[in-house]
């Protein structure tokens, strides 16, 4: 079957095997990225059931009690819970979550006729299982950053193993480890991630009303989890030397700890500290997680987008802010480079750089950008423009 037009799959229920999806009032935003995707995705099936298995563990209450099963629109949404215990990662004591979405399925007579799985464990590894069952095709898309995937690999793990061997293709968000998946399949396709449409131009100064900025700054805006991989710590340190040279420079770092265990809120008070070691308290604000809508307004209130991670996959942040037309300061690290292809999008330097990463920002902060040219760049990396490539590879395998 070859994608010739947008009805190809108009009669056709795409399943979503995912480990986390936004509620329905995007409280809880974990893996918001899978259903920024499938808004685009949304107007080629005729329906699109979501799964997304909910852990029984304490430290899960609060978060389990934000995610009811809901509907919009043609999507279904499912958050069955599950049982699992981990002895190392995909070594398990007890794991029950394939029994669960299979159960979910014959109860709720969930028709489909492809899966899409995002990450490696366990979504593909589940993917796999439910395809032998059916005899449904499965596509998995390997999100994982640079590391974890090398750890997956070294592993060597039969069940790792099977569900890229078993996969009918892997779809990774970066080129440069496609050789490396391919040794377990030769379908893997390279597609990068996208952005929303919320994500562009706005004008800078209208957004720092809004959200009650000042002016007369250089304002630099960073945003990810707080763990270590994002390298904030780097940032930090970065924005000493800055502030050493320049005196109208601000650095606002969004984002929140991925749980509540105390090794994640560890990352926060070490970079508290860090900034109050530096006297960086009136240049650089940890601003905890920013609301989704009000994520386009930090985008575009910012002059320069950083991120210093350690590791990536190809992070969805980047393509927000050249959405908004943002120049992206970086690091070399998974697929960025593949994206930052020029100096008329931004800098990169090596991770855990900090002297590096402020000469590039300081470089950035003197630089005249067309904000006009990185806007009608990132237009190829929309969501919709992603989707419409994820169909091509849909359409390369036989599902009638």
């Amino acid at each position: 079957m070859k994608l010739s037009n947008d009805s190809d799959f108009s009669e056709k229920n795409l399943l979503v095997i995912t480990p986390s999806y936004p509620n329905k009032d995007n409280t809880f935003i974990v893996d918001s990225f899978v259903k920024n995707q499938l808004e685009a995705f949304k107007k080629y099936f005729k329906n699109i059931y979501v799964i997304a298995p909910v852990l029984f563990t304490f430290k899960t209450l609060t978060k389990d009690r934000l995610c009811k099963n809901y509907s919009y629109d043609n999507i279904r949404v499912y958050y069955p819970r599950c049982y699992y215990v981990p002895i190392f990662y995909c070594r398990t004591l007890i794991d029950n979550r394939f029994k669960v979405i299979d159960s979910l399925i014959k109860e709720e007579n969930i028709k489909f006729d492809l899966i899409h799985a995002h990450f490696t464990w366990p979504s593909s590894y589940i993917g796999v299982r439910l395809k032998e069952k059916y005899h449904r095709p499965i596509f998995a898309t390997i999100h994982e950053n640079s590391e974890w995937l090398s750890k997956e690999i070294s592993m060597n793990h039969p069940l790792i193993n099977s569900s890229w061997k078993n996969a009918d293709a892997l779809l990774r968000v970066n080129k440069k480890d496609i050789p490396i998946l391919k040794q377990f399949n030769k379908n893997v396709y390279p597609i990068s991630n996208g952005f929303s449409p919320r994500f562009e131009p706005l004008d800078k100064y209208e957004c720092r009303k809004k959200l009650n900025l000042p002016t007369e700054y250089k304002i630099l805006f960073s945003l990810g989890w707080l763990i270590e991989r994002k390298g904030f710590n780097y940032l930090i340190d970065a924005m000493k030397i800055i502030t050493a040279k320049r005196n109208d420079v601000l650095c606002f770092i969004g984002g929140s700890s991925p749980s509540e265990d105390e090794l994640r809120n560890n990352v926060r008070n070490n970079l508290q500290k860090q900034i109050e070691d530096l006297k960086l308290q009136e240049r650089v604000k940890l601003i905890g997680a920013v609301q989704d809508n009000l994520l386009p307004l930090w985008m575009n209130a910012s002059d320069i987008f950083v991120l210093p991670s350690l590791g990536e996959g190809n992070p969805v942040v980047m393509f927000e802010a050249l959405g908004c037309g943002k120049p992206f300061v970086g690091t070399k690290v998974g697929g960025v480079p593949e994206i930052i292809i020029s100096e008329d999008y931004g800098f990169l330097c090596d991770p855990a750089k900090s002297v590096a990463l402020a000469d590039n920002i300081l470089l950035a902060l003197t630089k005249e950008w067309n904000c006009g040219k990185i806007e009608e760049y990132s237009k190829q990396f929309t969501w919709d423009s992603v989707a419409r490539n994820i169909l091509e590879i849909y359409s390369k395998v036989e599902i009638f």
